[in-house]
């Protein structure tokens, strides 16, 4: 961010507190200006900020600066063409009473809004379906409320019906009971999951059917939700890089190194050259991964079960690799603040180019099946279309957001780790359709393998954690022989990497997309507050617009192919 943005907003909002914050402005404005300020940051030329990322709230109860009001809302939002990334934050006295919905602005704002007032029971005006998203509907309390206990547990008795969102969503689209009987059709209404093999996890998909046909369709999520926010205010910065593995565990160390990425912009941390070129070589490594199973799980769910097993065997074959590089084959937690856990072991170039060539064969074979299969191109071309103006009021990143036409990738559009310096292209879709989504991915994997022997010629010698005694635990020769060491490592380990108090919000390019972390430090090891971004809940939030008016099976294959992970969307 250039210092000409930051003056351009505070001339364009006088009223308001505009400051920079590592590479974004944070915009504080009162409720009253909020729904404004929110119009013209996207309406304004000068601004253009399409792209609402996320909607959270902090309470500041416990926090040791003295607030005006106990909650705050905080939007963020992103001029995606030019880079620009600003939060807006406002502070809620009343929560009962709220602030106005972002909802007539960005789409993506009925499932963050709803988040919100789920976990912290802050309203939000004007807003058409506000009600809880990740607990159930029999839960009482908000729970990442400072003042609700982290042990308490809330058993569901009775099922969510969700008759009043279908009939309501149905109503949306002009279908009413008069209109039913006057074309003579009868609605009958099916629930897929929430346990259910096409779901791949646990999601409960409602639809109301004519015939075959997706008339309307609602969505219900949080089976699996397992408290990773409230858990993290419990532990220390680096106690929280396991739970990161569980986020996506189809490429857990993505979520790792997005999450220590994250600590370290605050901390003002520069990791060494090869740490950055390690984080590289794993990032693009595991996106080819969870490629692999996204594309093998939606081929499998069209009939392909070969292409399942050129895909899948690669992909089982890899955790070999992994297993050996990091030490474990699925959740491995190889990453530290400040650096790795270890470097690579000799000969590990030749072992990943030998993992390469055959996971271009596999993909390659499969690709050979779909290229000219014209089964496969009815049942994907022109079906499920999200048009590129919808994919970014909805708030879609990653691939999904690229089959729709979108040229956005953060590796391009926000460079770190010295993408920047890497020759690849990035694959963009014409109609944002299931074969957009499918032929963006294996794509992507091309251009992944591209990066990796890129990064195989070019990463230095080296160190692979910086030399910080405040950040990076001493060698065990010194913690064995010398009370220094000792006391260094008894204080890391009890007290955890002290971060400086305030607030802040840093972002990755996972493999479903912006992969987000939100965090409010005051001044202890553990954070006060961890927001998760997570890419494949927005995505989820426009999966109605995707298959209303495409067929029930259709639905499952779109399912499979925007790769919606359950602990990323749940958490």
């Amino acid at each position: 961010m250039n210092a000409t943005a930051l003056e351009k907003i505070r001339a364009a909002f006088p009223d308001a507190t505009c400051s920079q914050v590592l590479n974004y402005v944070v915009v504080d404005v009162q409720p009253e200006k909020l729904q404004d300020t929110l119009t013209r940051l996207k309406n304004d030329q000068d601004f253009n900020c399409g792209l609402l990322l996320d909607v959270t709230a902090i309470d500041y109860l416990d926090y040791p600066t003295p607030q005006g009001a106990r909650f705050r809302v905080v939007y963020t939002i992103k001029n995606w063409q030019d880079n620009l990334l600003v939060q807006v934050r406002a502070l809620v006295s009343d929560p009962e009473a709220g602030v106005p919905s972002a909802v007539p602005l960005w789409d993506s704002a009925r499932w963050g809004e709803r988040e919100t007032y789920d976990q912290y029971g802050i309203n939000f005006q004007g807003h058409p379906d506000l009600r809880r998203i990740l607990n159930h509907c029999q839960f009482e309390g908000h729970p990442l409320r400072k003042d609700y206990p982290i042990d308490k547990r809330q058993v569901l008795y009775e099922t969510d019906s969700l008759e009043p969102q279908i009939r309501a969503r149905l109503a949306d689209k002009g279908i009413d009971e008069a209109t039913m009987k006057d074309i003579n059709t009868e609605v009958m209404y099916l629930n897929l999951g929430p346990s259910h093999p096409a779901t791949h996890g646990a999601i409960r998909i409602l639809t109301a059917l004519d015939g075959e046909t997706i008339l309307a369709n609602v969505n219900e999520i949080g089976y699996l939700h397992r408290g990773f926010e409230k858990t993290a205010e419990q532990r220390t910065y680096n106690q929280i890089v396991p739970l990161t593995d569980r986020l996506n565990y189809c490429s857990s160390m993505i979520n790792n190194i997005a999450y220590v990425k994250a600590v370290e912009s605050w901390l003002g941390i520069q990791i060494t050259e090869r740490a950055q070129f390690m984080r590289v070589v794993l990032t693009e490594f595991y996106r080819i991964l969870d490629h692999l199973v996204c594309l093998a799980a939606a081929l499998v769910d069209m009939g392909g079960l070969t292409n399942y097993w050129y895909l899948y065997n690669e992909k089982e074959a890899a955790y070999d690799f992994i297993s050996r590089l990091t030490g474990a084959r699925l959740t491995s937690s190889f990453t530290r603040i400040g650096g790795m856990y270890r470097d690579f072991y000799d000969g590990w170039k030749e072992d990943l180019e030998r993992q390469l060539v055959d996971i271009e064969k596999g993909f390659g074979d499969a690709l050979k099946l779909v290229q000219t299969n014209r089964i496969v191109h009815d049942r994907t071309q022109g079906v499920c279309v999200l048009p590129a103006e919808t994919a970014l009021s909805y708030g879609l990143t990653g691939p999904t957001l690229r089959a729709s036409g979108v040229a956005y990738d953060m590796r391009k559009d926000a460079p770190y780790y010295n993408y920047e310096a890497f020759d690849f292209d990035v694959p963009i879709g014409t109609k944002g359709d299931v074969y957009d989504r499918f032929m963006i991915r294996f794509e992507e994997m091309v251009q992944s393998v591209r990066i990796l022997r890129q990064v195989m010629k070019m990463i230095p010698e080296g160190p692979v954690n910086i030399k910080d005694s405040q950040v990076v635990l001493p060698e065990k020769a010194q913690v064995y022989n010398n009370i220094e060491g000792l006391a260094n490592h008894f204080k890391l380990i009890f007290e955890g990497v002290k971060t400086p108090p305030g607030e802040w919000y840093d972002s990755f390019e996972a493999a479903n997309g912006e992969l987000g972390f939100h965090f409010v430090s005051d001044g202890s090891g553990r954070p006060y507050k961890l927001k998760v971004r997570p890419p494949c809940f927005y995505v989820m939030g426009a999966f109605h617009k995707m298959v209303e008016g495409n067929m029930i099976a259709d639905a499952i294959i779109n399912l499979s192919c925007i790769n919606i992970i359950g602990g990323e969307l749940d958490r």
